[in-house]
């Protein structure tokens, strides 16, 4: 008799495990998720899998395929641009507002923050490495817009966070293992504190639009050599 698990992996479960080999191009852009395969991998059933790719395909991560199953989205350098200008835009607008409505206690956790950043050191480990720089790298940019206080705008971000992600993981790849790159964002996330130090709206929205865009040739650049596009 086969042995059953403690806990079987819920929807939720199987929805965490394949968004993020999405994001990190364990599966190709349009490639066929076949069912025999996911059931596989992610030790499940045709329900909670169903359930999940159903999510993903809300978050534009999956697309449905009329009878046929589901295939992961496609990828395209006019999506990359459109997102990283709509993120580059309300950044811009959100950092201004933060500026002009943030107490003593946001200032302090932006500064906090920049410093957490900055300390971030080699470990062996590739994937822990990552890992670490990019949860204090969006520490610091939750930090930097939190002093908003808009909700609506807050939760307009997330979504195109979200939708950013995989070209984000492309981006994040290339910089995190460069030494030269990741100077280069110590730099400007230095500019951008002086800015809010300094309580100087216009310049901070416009470092922050020209921040949220560096991404996008590199990114454009690892769609190309993936031959995604």
């Amino acid at each position: 008799m086969t042995a059953i698990s403690d806990r079987s992996p819920t929807a939720l479960d199987v929805y965490h495990r394949l968004k993020a080999d999405i994001i990190r191009g364990f599966y190709a852009p349009q490639e066929k998720l076949l069912m025999s395969r996911l059931k596989a991998r992610y030790d499940t059933g045709v329900g909670p899998l169903r359930e999940a790719l159903t999510r993903l395909i809300g978050e534009r991560l999956v697309t449905g395929i009329s009878q046929r199953g589901y295939r992961v989205a496609p990828m395209s350098i006019a999506e990359l641009e459109a997102i990283y200008d709509a993120r580059a835009q309300l950044e811009g607008l959100l950092i201004r507002l933060a500026i002009e409505r943030g107490d003593d206690e946001w200032e302090a956790t932006v500064l906090a923050r920049t410093h957490t950043l900055a300390k971030v050191t080699r470990v062996q480990d590739a994937d822990e490495m990552l890992e670490r720089w990019d949860t204090r790298h969006q520490a610091l940019h939750d930090a930097m817009v939190a002093g908003c206080g808009c909700l609506p705008l807050l939760q307009s971000r997330a979504a195109l966070f979200d939708q950013a992600q995989r070209y984000r993981h492309l981006w994040l790849r290339q910089t995190v293992f460069s030494e030269q790159a990741l100077a280069e964002k110590q730099r400007e996330h230095q500019a951008l504190l002086d800015t809010i130090l300094a309580r100087d709206a216009s310049a901070a929205s416009l470092l922050m639009r020209e921040h949220l865009m560096t991404p996008v040739p590199i990114t454009r650049e690892r769609l190309q050599e993936q031959g995604w596009v």
